[in-house]
């Protein structure tokens, strides 16, 4: 997917066992606070359809294999630490409060959903993405969050019945 023309702002950070981490923006050497909200936040719209794609490829797959996997996502936004690092074996990696936000959003998530907090939300509906809250979730380090799931496209759910992701029994979630 990420050699599609429509992601070439994503970039592949890391795997560590299931978790796959990829990031966006970082490339963007023309970014001002002041730019309008489009413009500033084009790469999480991007990063967002990227999320929606592995989740919609993957449905695919359940279809042709016979296999019922399910991915679980975070998305956050804000600023980072990165950089190469390690001696013997180097490699880029990025640090910093969005990452570890992103990583619980992913961990106390349920298996199918893409979960954002509220000002990810917020950024995201100016892209016409809808939401569904979630509710309030203990993040380790951070106290209660409010929490949405994403359900899609405003364009591709006018015409399809949207499932709630909170019918479902809820996921444990971590304390702070």
């Amino acid at each position: 997917l990420l050699e599609q023309p429509r992601f070439k702002d994503i970039i592949k950070i890391k795997t560590i066992g299931s978790t796959y981490m990829a990031a966006s923006g970082l490339t963007d050497d023309n970014y001002n606070p002041n730019m309008p909200v489009k413009e500033k936040w084009a790469h999480l719209a991007q990063l967002t359809e990227f999320a929606l794609t592995l989740k919609e490829t993957l449905t695919n797959i359940n279809k042709e294999s016979f296999n019922n996997f399910l991915l679980r996502m975070g998305i956050n936004q804000g600023p980072i630490t990165a950089g190469v690092i390690g001696a013997r074996k180097p490699h880029y990696d990025m640090w910093g409060n969005t990452v570890n936000v992103s990583s619980r959003m992913e961990s106390t998530g349920k298996a199918g959903c893409i979960q954002v907090v509220e000002e990810t939300a917020r950024i995201l509906e100016e892209f016409d993405y809808v939401f569904e809250q979630r509710g309030l979730v203990a993040v380790k380090g951070k106290g209660n969050l409010m929490t949405y799931y994403l359900l899609g496209r405003k364009s591709d759910l006018k015409n399809s019945p949207v499932k709630s992701n909170l019918d479902d029994p809820p996921v444990p979630t971590t304390s702070s």
